[in-house]
């Protein structure tokens, strides 16, 4: 074997070396910082990869999404050699360990530069120095700096700064159960916590593994290269820092012990409480060895409680009564992409792209629905150009077979009004009503206005209904009740939105709406074709509200979802 294949480095490696040269470029900030997302981007891509030897000789590593010539020739360096002249040369601008190094909360690189020089490039190294008193060689690390120093190790892995959007979270999820997937002796592994429940913010990404010998496999994933510090929180249960941010926790148990602890591990804390209630209630405790949670469940009598239900919100009693809802909702049923931009307004690809996108992902339909005028600062619609683009729809129409439907998203206006006019509302397929401006009218004038767009005497669809951006905009102030009683009697359905900065209406708004009967459209607002798989988050929403595949209205053929949303049907 060369010297050159010694060094080639596994997708692993490579994933880890870019997740680096995104961290050094993150802490040396400015326009470096735009860089290291590309980078971080392109780790993850190559972390999914299955086969990245056949990419690199085949040089179609730019095939890859967000990999262009640069990042490709990095990677390929990388596979091949163990090397990168980018991260060379950031490495040189920086002290040796500082990765792990600033990892540890209060460390400066000015202070990182101090500790190499008496020879501490490691975590480790800096727990030995300041036990032992070398640290005080050193101008500014006294004894009560060493002391808060030694404090701040014993537990290394930094919360993030703010709960973890659910795309990344499950990034991170993905890349490690494909690595503990590498470990020998690994029979399962699953996501658990509030990942696995479809929380819309999570914040650590649980994983629940067995094996024969916990303790080994343990040992084995914390040699992760994608891991930058770590803490054991019991024999066979750590706590790793991820380098694109993420905190994970890991759990491996016995094959026996899985079920049970993957069960306690999902939580929530309430609903697991609520099913112990019942084991002490039955005088049975839980079912012993259980091979699957559903033999838990069903040891108490109860039907299996999918994990997206566990939040002690009335599941317990309804798995009792076996009135759990039937046929929840999944990806499968979703026969049609809706709400979808383009480049017509604020998309990033042509129309004909999404169609195609659609087209592959097996959809029956497809709804454009650019912004309306109104929306200046997206590129809305005007006349003129809203009639060009249903020309192309006819267009591309000739060239695919799934059904594009031509649609808008019109603005709910102050006033309660819909954009456009009415004769050219009631030429559209489906009209999606969503407010963009205006987020702080007092509740009653709020309740008012989207009153008046649902009263509207076309068929609408409610948009990402409470204008919330997770971490970032809190929904509006609204009689959100009076909202969907009037939604109940009017010609109107309300969207999921499967954006993950949305996932919009909440799960506990779903439920009321569905004690209202009201009908839902599971949405992925995808202004690319890469953003269409937020169908899957949307899903995720629906059946935490207890949402069912007939409730929703894109589970229709072609023919029956375009008459449910007709503007001027009935």
């Amino acid at each position: 074997m060369s010297e050159a294949q010694k060094a080639q480095l596994d997708r692993f490696g490579v994933a880890a070396a870019l997740q680096e040269i995104a961290t050094l470029m993150d802490l040396k900030g400015g326009q470096y910082r735009f860089k290291a997302k590309a980078y971080n981007a392109g780790a993850r891509a190559i972390q999914a990869v299955a086969d990245l030897d056949r990419l690199v000789k085949e040089d179609r590593l730019t095939t890859l999404p967000r990999i262009g010539d640069a990042l490709a020739s990095q990677i390929k360096q990388l596979y091949l050699t163990g090397e990168s002249s980018v991260l060379n040369g950031l490495r040189k601008e920086f002290p040796t360990g500082v990765v792990e190094l600033s990892t540890v909360p209060g460390l400066s690189i000015e202070k990182i530069k101090q500790l190499n020089e008496i020879g501490i490039t490691s975590i480790a190294q800096l727990k030995a120095a300041a036990e032992t008193g070398r640290l005080q060689q050193l101008k500014g690390f006294g004894p009560k700096t060493a002391e808060r120093l030694l404090a701040k190790i014993s537990n290394p892995v930094k919360k993030p700064k703010q709960r973890l959007h659910l795309h990344h979270a499950w990034s991170t999820a993905e890349q490690a159960i494909e690595f503990l997937k590498t470990i020998d002796g690994v029979v399962d592994v699953s996501v658990a916590g509030s990942l696995r429940r479809w929380e819309e913010t999570i914040g650590i990404v649980d994983l629940v593994a067995s094996a024969k010998k916990p303790a080994t496999v343990i040992e084995q994933f914390l040699r992760s290269p994608l891991i930058l510090s770590s803490r054991m929180d019991g024999p066979n249960e750590c706590v790793a820092q991820f380098a694109d941010g993420a905190p994970v926790s890991l759990t491996v148990v016995t094959p026996k012990e899985f079920a049970v602890s993957l069960f306690v591990r999902t939580g929530s804390e309430a609903h697991v409480e609520k099913v112990m209630e019942q084991a002490a209630q039955k005088k049975k405790g839980l079912a012993r060895s259980p091979r699957s949670e559903e033999e838990i469940y069903n040891h108490l009598g109860m039907a299996y409680i999918p994990p997206e239900l566990r939040e002690n919100a009335g599941e317990v009693e309804a798995a009792l009564a076996k009135k759990l809802p039937d046929e929840l909702v999944t990806e499968a049923d979703i026969k049609g992409m809706v709400h979808c931009h383009t480049t017509y307004s604020d998309g990033i690809h042509t129309l004909e792209a999404m169609v195609r996108g659609a087209e592959e992902m097996g959809m029956k339909y497809i709804t454009i629905t650019d912004h309306s005028p109104t929306a200046i600062y997206a590129n809305g619609l005007k006349l003129d150009r809203l009639r060009r683009q249903w020309d192309e729809i006819d267009e591309v129409q000739e060239k695919v077979s799934i059904k594009i439907l031509r649609g808008t998203e019109s603005d709910i206006v102050a006033d309660g009004k819909l954009d456009y006019p009415d004769d050219v509302l009631e030429k559209l397929d489906v009209i999606v009503a969503s407010i963009h401006a205006r987020y702080k009218m007092d509740s009653a004038k709020m309740t008012e206005r989207i009153t008046k767009a649902m009263r509207y005497p076309v068929f609408k669809i409610w948009g990402h209904a409470l204008g919330r951006l997770l971490q970032r905009r809190p929904p509006f102030d609204c009689d959100v009740e009076r909202i969907l009683d009037v939604i109940a009697e009017s010609k109107a359905a309300i969207e999921i939105n499967g954006d993950p900065y949305r996932l919009d209406l909440e799960p506990r708004w779903v439920r009321e709406a569905r004690k209202r009967k009201i009908k839902f459209v599971i949405s992925t607002d995808a202004h690319s074709v890469k953003a269409m798989n937020n169908v899957k988050y949307g899903v995720a929403m629906a059946r935490r509200g207890w949402v069912t595949r007939k409730e929703v209205l894109n589970t229709l053929n072609t023919a029956a979802f375009a008459k449910a949303v007709k503007p001027s049907h009935g």
